[in-house]
């Protein structure tokens, strides 16, 4: 693990180096790209995935666990506690579905496994971790989100309506939580070259069949005429966590290349 110790370094990183972190979903696309940053600052960190360990950046601590469950939260606060000896800062990454044919089609298994990976594993590994945040008075927690909410659309509509809970959720913790030196705050991003992204967006052609917006093409998609690349992202959730963003809390940052309306 590199350790930043010189002052101008920590200057640099925004006072991360040292700090213990977790990060959910933290072995490929935006996840990875987190726990490489957090790494370069200085920081210990201990990422998580439903698949077993082999992916996880180098110098990273590595658990299995599924956080759509209360025993797979509770297996991964008891291992982060371990393996960190608490939580500095805390990051909750693992996210998705699958598009349907509309919202009608979306079978309820769907939607509660929505809800269960997308809103419900943040809010339980939150009320596992904030005590210890409690008790050292302070700490930073960063849900990421997408910009897909301010769109929702038919296909992903179990995802979207999850992530928009996530959001109001994140606000409401996060005014609960600032007395006590934590803050709270969420990242949406727009289309991003993930591998999970591509796939998402050759399923949404499947199901979309000319009835949606083409998003397979990026040109066309965003404003700055790219994809977003995972360290995009990563460059705002590390920003959010750093003592960079010491007065901000209660609030949610799009990074989408200007994809999205803005209301």
């Amino acid at each position: 693990m590199t350790t930043v110790e010189n002052a101008a370094g920590t200057a640099a990183t925004g006072g991360l180096a040292g700090k213990r972190a977790l990060v959910t979903g933290g072995t490929r696309g935006i996840g990875a790209a987190v726990v490489r940053q957090l790494l370069e600052a200085g920081a210990e960190v201990l990422t998580t995935a439903r698949s077993a360990a082999g992916t996880a950046p180098d110098g990273a601590s590595f658990v299995q666990a599924d956080v759509r469950t209360p025993s797979g939260a509770r297996a991964l606060a008891e291992a982060a506690r371990d393996v960190l000896g608490g939580v500095d800062l805390l990051v909750h990454n693992a996210g998705g579905a699958q598009p349907y044919k509309g919202a009608a089609a979306i079978p309820d298994e769907e939607w509660q496994d929505a809800l269960d990976l997308n809103y419900l594993s943040a809010v339980r590994l939150d009320a596992l971790l904030v005590p210890g945040m409690r008790e050292q008075g302070s700490g930073a927690i960063v849900h990421v989100s997408s910009a897909a909410v301010l769109t929702p659309m038919g296909p992903f509509l179990h995802y979207t309506a999850a992530k928009a809970a996530l959001e109001n959720y994140s606000k409401g913790l996060a005014l609960e939580l600032a007395p006590a030196g934590i803050r709270v705050n969420t990242v949406s991003p727009g289309r991003t070259a993930t591998p999970g992204g591509v796939a998402t967006r050759e399923q949404w052609a499947e199901v979309s069949a000319g009835g949606a917006p083409d998003r397979t093409n990026a040109d066309d998609a965003t404003p700055l005429g790219r994809d977003g690349e995972p360290d995009d992202i990563a460059d705002a959730v590390l920003f959010l966590l750093s003592g960079k963003a010491s007065w901000l809390t209660a609030s949610n940052l799009i990074v989408d290349g200007g994809e999205f309306p803005r209301g």
